[in-house]
């Protein structure tokens, strides 16, 4: 099976190819991918080089003109390096982009702690009017890629990676999807995660409901669930633990609950690895999931 960023390229040369507004910058890295589309399009796909701050600023740029620009690059180098104009070149001008990662959390153990970022979502919640789409599967990385080029002049971020669950499920750029229906608690399953959560929670009377559009939070599908399931919520996701626990906590701030969020850890693993190694040790396999999750889930039955 193809990658989520197996798609990037070919999704976004057809975009460049129906919308004369799109426009894709790059910084060396996925550059390839395009020669085509630059032959087509030689004033709207655009190399930098290795100039990641430039990266976000010429985008940002373009978009002051009007077009509608796709940036991309790794994680680290797409959020948390060029942070500042992140910050001010698109917030502060109030212009929209949508960048593209890849890489995710830990997605090339081999290239070290540079290649990593499972902070990048938590660091741009401390930013207003992102759109955060997180596909867990190739196809629904090509309809949420769609979605955010469609999205106006909205800010977006797509985050890609090539953890993936074996099945892709519709999604729509927006809401919850609710997999499976319980009554003993409610576990959110954002993007990759989610196969390792229903294998986590196989017969436990859990509801799971399945993210990849994190941001907005969708509380109105949370709350929903809890009617039925209870209020005590877990969270699951494929960057740093917690960080949409003040979310879920927000969502449901009238009503007595607990939240667990369980992720990446803050501590930083020294030992290069594969990517399934970096799972179990950030207790992200089905098995860490189902003794943590039901171990939360334990502690309300007793305490009652």
């Amino acid at each position: 099976m193809d990658t989520m960023r197996d798609r990037f390229a070919p999704v976004v040369s057809r975009l460049l190819d129906e919308d004369p507004r799109v426009a894709v910058v790059l910084a060396e890295i996925g550059l390839a991918g395009f020669e085509e589309a630059r032959h087509r399009h030689p004033d709207r796909v655009i190399n930098v080089g290795i100039r990641e701050q430039l990266l976000v600023g010429a985008g940002a740029g373009l978009a002051l003109t009007g077009l509608r620009p796709v940036v991309h690059t790794f994680a680290s180098f797409l959020v948390e390096r060029p942070f500042e104009q992140v910050k001010l070149d698109l917030g502060h001008q109030d212009v929209g982009a949508v960048l593209v990662s890849a890489s995710a959390s830990f997605d090339w153990p081999s290239g070290g702690y540079t290649h990593m970022a499972p902070g990048d979502i938590a660091l741009l919640d401390t930013l207003d009017g992102w759109t955060v789409h997180v596909p867990g599967h190739p196809d629904e990385a090509e309809t949420l890629l769609r979605h955010a080029v469609a999205a106006g002049d909205d800010k977006v971020y797509v985050r890609l990676s090539v953890q993936s669950n074996t099945e892709a499920r519709a999604v729509d750029g927006a809401r919850f999807r609710t997999v499976r229906e319980g009554r003993a608690g409610v576990v959110v399953a954002v993007g990759p995660m989610l196969d390792a959560v229903l294998a986590a929670t196989e017969g436990l009377d859990v509801t799971v409901l399945y993210g990849t559009t994190v941001r907005p939070f969708d509380s109105a599908a949370l709350r929903r669930a809890t009617e039925a399931a209870g209020t005590d919520v877990v969270l699951v996701e494929p960057y740093l633990a917690g960080t949409s626990t003040a979310a879920a906590n927000d969502a449901l701030a009238d009503l007595p609950h607990r939240v667990l969020g369980l992720g990446v850890g803050r501590r930083e693993l020294r030992r290069y690895g594969q990517i399934e190694e970096h799972v179990a040790a950030h207790g992200l396999d089905a098995g860490s999931l189902r003794e943590r999750i039901g171990g939360f889930l334990e502690a309300t039955r007793v305490s009652a």
